[in-house]
């Protein structure tokens, strides 16, 4: 992959995109990293190599990936009624789970028949708090006014769900007996020197200066500079572009039998497979093409950024781009599809 015939310059003003960080990714390894434009509009932090943005739901690939490994210790297992192992909540039971049990395979694929309640996993407000999953879950928090349960028979119908991906948050807890961000530290940061990533709630004077605000379509600071998100699982995830290119390379590796988290290359194949008879959908990714140009995808997308990760595990080729924008369009519509197209051609 190559980035050519694209004035980033040009294109980021066309879009009022004011920083933008791009990772390429060839033959197994990091071939170039470039940064352009502001860490926050108005001011002088210019964005590098090691500028913190929001990845969103990108953070959906990073909890697939350590679901894989809890799956390998035998801790998880895809395929099993996830009220097996939760203990501060069970998925509802009604008359759509008497035959078909929510798994984590269903989670991971958004086929679990939970529907995300209207208007619910906004962003962090500082005035009231981070909420506890359990209460969240429950429908006891402005975040999510409504309980959570299954709308749709399991393995029918796909519906994207930050739901789904709290209810694996809570099982991870539950079978680990840890907080979600020390597991995470343990068993992916750490092995993968993620140093920078991080499920952020607040952020520092200290080390302001390494994160990313938020902007609008418009390219203006969005209210608060940092919106945050309390779901680590789903949607929690600051991090670098070249830190989450560590984490393309990890699943790259595992399918070589060269992973250094621990997953065996059978469950990294598992994770690219289409699930449950749906094409392109994945266990926590997207995907398009098969064989050896299989293509994985992530996208994220909150208030005041964009970003998207693409990969192709078995050419080990990738991009890992991260905007401070919400362009109020799909990625492919605004500045990261000119860039995913760019270098497609």
């Amino acid at each position: 992959m190559i980035l050519k015939n694209i004035n980033m310059i040009e294109r980021m003003k066309h879009y009022s995109v004011p920083g933008l960080s791009i990772t390429l990714i060839d033959n197994g390894e990091i071939s170039v990293t470039e940064n352009y434009g502001l860490l926050e509009v108005g001011s002088d932090k210019k964005v590098n190599r090691n500028s913190i943005f929001s990845a969103c739901s990108i953070s959906k690939f990073l909890t697939g990936m350590l679901v894989m490994k809890l799956t390998e210790q035998g801790l998880l297992d895809l395929d099993e009624d996830v009220n097996k192992k939760l203990v501060s909540w069970k998925v509802p039971d009604n008359d759509l789970t008497k035959n078909k049990r929510v798994t984590l395979r269903n989670l991971l694929s958004h086929q679990s028949g939970i529907v995300d309640p209207e208007d619910s996993f906004a962003e962090l407000n500082s005035n009231i708090g981070i909420p506890s999953m359990v209460k969240l879950l429950e429908g006891k928090t402005t975040y999510c006014k409504e309980p959570i349960d299954v709308k749709y028979e399991p393995e029918i119908e796909f519906h994207y769900s930050d739901a789904g991906f709290c209810i694996i948050q809570q099982l991870i807890e539950d079978v680990t007996e840890k907080p979600y961000q020390q597991i995470m530290n343990e068993l992916i940061f750490k092995p993968l020197k993620m140093e920078k990533s991080i499920f952020c709630t607040e952020i520092s004077v200290t080390n302001r200066e390494e994160f990313s605000c938020g902007h609008n379509k418009n390219g203006e600071l969005v209210n608060g500079g940092y919106p945050m998100y309390p779901y680590p699982a789903a949607s929690g995830l600051w991090t670098t572009t070249s830190e989450l290119a560590q984490l393309v390379f990890e699943l790259m590796n595992a399918l070589k039998g060269e992973s250094k988290v621990g997953i065996s290359a059978s469950i990294a194949k598992e994770m690219i497979t289409s699930q449950l008879g749906k094409n392109g959908i994945g266990l926590g990714v997207f995907l398009s093409g098969s064989a050896k140009e299989l293509e994985i995808t992530s996208l994220g997308w909150g208030v005041g950024f964009q970003c998207m990760m693409v990969a192709f595990p078995y050419l080990e080729k990738g991009a890992v781009i991260m905007t401070n924008a919400e362009l109020g369009v799909h990625q492919m519509e605004g500045i990261i599809g000119e860039i995913y197209n760019s270098l497609m051609s």
